[in-house]
């Protein structure tokens, strides 16, 4: 099951661990069981502190498997085989649960050992349910991972939703990851280990908030933690002046992405990994990231800005750059809330293999729509693309393929006017012919929405220019029409929407803050003569 290029990285991972590690499945005579038993047994001959035991659980997901460490009290399991995205997730939980330290800062696996439950023994079971295909579901899964190496009170059940799928669909899953605690659901997609935490821990926002106050302000204050933001921090760093970096979460529209082929230098990569690496490469610096936090109103000062945080907290600063990104742009047409995660998606990659089987329609004709009834005719039984215009608008190359699949029906000059339901999941959709007024209904399980991107600037309407689609209007500086207030990235009005374009932009936007400040702040000129 493992070649062996990786198992030789494995082997070597694995060097690194430091107590024993117990793995206990529960098997039957299935195939995927025959598969799970294939893996567990090549990880056995990887290290001799590894041993393997079957056990059949009659409480445990069959196939299954969980990892302890004689004398540690470990609850976690992973039902499924984790290949795929999933598979740094099972690296991951050998070492921890092997006893090497995690990465995760001092304060917050402190926060996660002083944790428990309200009810009898304090117990949190968490259970996830995931994809192998979903970049979102990793970081959910090694979060409560970790969680349950530290501490004995958290108990947590990672499950692939493709191969439980009966049990997907009492739960009516319908998106990944999906989240549930002591039998309630708890979260869906993307959550860090510190927003998990901040969820359970009550009192964590209130200290967070103090802390974010107290703060001097900044020389630059960067809002948002994309490819723009990263390259601003990294430029405005290396001037040697106080930076900023405040996100609601650090890496934007990349995490969301799946696969990336046209950033110069790189010739693949996918959107998590190229997020990790934006923000290692960030922390070479002395800037201060402030991750999980979502900004709400710019307030413009005689001498410094502010920032407002939901959670209550300002932060100020000499200048600002906005880079707070684009969201998936909604239809905004009745059911698309309701059913939204029930049956209502929007990334093809996560939650795709949810309809495996199923009826599903796309709707967007433009690379992102077309690239998405592709990938998802190979997992449901049809695909209906749906396009407002009288063509579709991909690349030519993307066409020929869609057009060779024999699942996948196109139509044109439609605009989709209402998603139907039974009031737990999606039954179908409405759509009207353009051409004749004649509205048709679909009958189908799912609705993957792919209509382009919505700049984040609600919060910032009457505060500084917004375009007449809600982009931030910027020169060829990057200056809006607040002086000090620069943007860059998805959020302006800048053509082209690509990560090499945002990068390129945030980098333009953070000199031109640095100029700003040497024409205006003698201090910042004492700081640019110490740096040099």
């Amino acid at each position: 099951m493992l070649d062996a290029d990786l198992k030789t990285q494995l082997q070597a991972y694995l060097q690194k661990v430091t107590r024993p590690i117990e793995i206990v499945a529960s098997l039957d005579d299935s195939e995927k069981s025959r598969e799970m038993e294939e893996l567990l047994g090549e990880l056995v001959l990887l290290s001799d502190k590894i041993s393997l035991t079957e056990r059949r659980d009659a409480d445990a997901h069959t196939p299954s498997f969980a990892l302890n460490s004689p004398g540690h009290d470990i609850h976690l399991r992973f039902a499924g085989i984790p290949m795929g995205h999933e598979f740094t997730s099972l690296v991951l939980a050998l070492l921890q649960v092997g006893g090497h330290p995690s990465r995760a800062a001092q304060d917050v696996i402190e926060q996660i050992k002083s944790l428990e439950g309200p009810g009898p023994g304090g117990v949190l079971k968490f259970e996830t349910y995931f994809s192998l295909s979903c970049q979102n579901c990793p970081d959910v899964v090694q979060a409560l991972n970790l969680m349950a190496v530290l501490n004995p009170n958290i108990h947590h059940v990672a499950i692939d939703g493709a191969l439980f799928q009966q049990e997907v669909e009492a739960r009516q899953v319908m998106a990944v990851p999906t989240v549930y605690l002591n039998g309630e659901v708890f979260g869906q997609g993307r959550m860090e280990v510190e927003e998990i935490v901040a969820k359970l821990d009550t009192g964590a926002t209130a200290r967070d908030a103090k802390k974010l106050a107290a703060k001097a302000p900044f020389d630059v204050l960067i809002v948002g933690g994309g490819p723009a933001g990263a390259a601003a921090a990294i430029y405005a760093a290396r001037k040697g002046i106080r930076t900023g970096v405040v996100a609601e979460r650090f890496g934007g529209q990349v995490l969301d992405t799946m696969d990336i082929e046209n950033f110069i230098s790189v010739q693949e990569t996918e959107g998590p990994k190229m997020a990790a690496q934006l923000e290692q490469h960030v922390r070479q610096y002395e800037v201060d990231i402030m991750n999980l936090q979502r900004a709400e109103k710019l307030v413009r000062g005689d001498e410094l800005i502010e920032i407002q945080l939901a959670n209550g907290a300002s932060l100020k600063g000499k200048t600002v750059i906005l880079t707070t990104g684009a969201r998936w742009r909604q239809m905004n047409v009745p059911g698309e809330n309701e059913y939204r995660n029930k049956g209502v998606a929007y990334c093809p990659h996560c939650d795709g293999p949810l309809f495996k089987g199923k009826r599903v329609a796309v709707i967007g004709g433009g690379n992102s729509g077309v690239e998405a009834a592709i990938d998802l005719a190979g997992i449901v039984s049809h695909v209906t693309l749906i396009e407002f215009d009288h063509q579709l608008r991909a690349d030519e190359v993307l066409q020929r393929k869609l057009r060779s699949l024999p699942n996948v029906k196109v139509v044109t000059s439609a605009m989709t006017t209402e998603v139907t339901g039974d009031g737990q999941k999606v039954n179908g959709l409405v759509y009207e012919d353009r051409g004749n007024n004649v509205k048709h209904a679909l009958a189908l399980e799912g609705v993957f929405v792919q209509i382009g991107l919505l700049p984040n600037t609600e919060w910032l309407k009457g505060t500084i220019d917004l375009s007449p689609r809600g982009e931030i209007i910027v020169d060829e500086r990057g200056q809006t029409s607040l002086p000090g207030v620069f943007a860059a990235g998805d959020v302006t009005t800048v053509p082209y929407k690509q990560i090499v374009i945002a990068m390129g932009e945030g980098s333009k936007a953070a000199l031109s803050a640095f100029d700003h400040l040497i024409r205006t702040s003698a201090p910042v000129e004492e700081a640019e003569a110490q740096a040099a």
